[in-house]
């Protein structure tokens, strides 16, 4: 039985001053789903999930969730509907603690002391080294670290859609890996993900549905194992 839609774009434009990026998307995430979103540098991949989450206006459509327009509410208020975005970049506190960190991502909560620390300790059940350096400044961690502080961070504010913004930027292989693992258990745990990645080939091995972005607009969009055996994705994303 297919799952509710949980986001849909409709007809979704936007751009920075006169440069115009996004030239009019359609794409649905629905519950339980992990939906990737492809495409090279300047694609628009990023432009597409700050319109979902209030960073820039939109020109044109709408941004629907969970059953209601988004579009023109503050970021704050859309984090507060548990739709949440885990940066590109990390975008941590440096000369915060791990420990601070994580009650940031809580705060739009407006958790009890009690249930802010029932909340950090299933944080550090999933990534007990963060429980390891809780003392620690973020700024000092390695980068796989910091990647699983800024998950940590994100799923404080226990989103219903966790929109991830390239997670596996600069990573090593093996970490790479690691991460795929780590979100394919964090979908598995009930939420729903828009997984916007340069890695093609671990982000449709994971996914349920998949959108290709080229120049502003939707390319290709079909289930992710298709996408993987469709030979122009091969070609032009995977290099194979």
């Amino acid at each position: 039985m297919e799952q509710p839609t949980l986001l849909r774009l409709s007809g979704l434009e936007t751009g920075y001053g006169a440069v115009s990026v996004l030239k009019g998307i359609d794409l649905e995430v629905r519950s339980g789903e992990i939906v990737a979103l492809l495409g090279s540098n300047g694609s628009g991949k990023t432009t597409t999930i700050n319109a979902i989450s209030g960073v820039i206006p939109l020109w044109a459509g709408s941004v629907e969730y969970n059953g209601r327009r988004v579009d023109g509410l503050h970021p704050s208020a859309i984090v507060k509907l548990r739709l949440v975005q885990c940066p590109e970049g990390r975008q941590l506190f440096p000369s915060l603690t791990v420990l601070e960190n994580l009650k940031l991502g809580g705060y739009s909560r407006s958790l009890s002391t009690a249930e802010m620390r029932t909340e950090i300790d299933q944080i550090y059940q999933l990534f007990p080294v963060l429980q390891e350096r809780r003392q620690q400044m973020a700024g000092t961690l390695s980068g796989g670290q910091q990647q699983m502080l800024a998950i940590g961070r994100a799923l404080m504010a226990r989103p219903t859609l966790l929109i991830m913004d390239e997670p596996s930027l600069g990573l090593a292989p093996l970490l790479v890996s690691q991460l795929f693992n780590l979100i394919g258990q964090i979908n598995r745990m009930g939420t729903t993900i828009l997984l916007v990645e340069q890695n093609a080939a671990a982000s449709l091995k994971i996914a349920h549905r998949a959108y290709v972005l080229e120049s502003g607009r939707i390319a290709l969009s079909g289930p992710a194992g298709d996408l993987l055996n469709d030979a122009r994705v091969r070609e032009v994303y995977l290099g194979l």
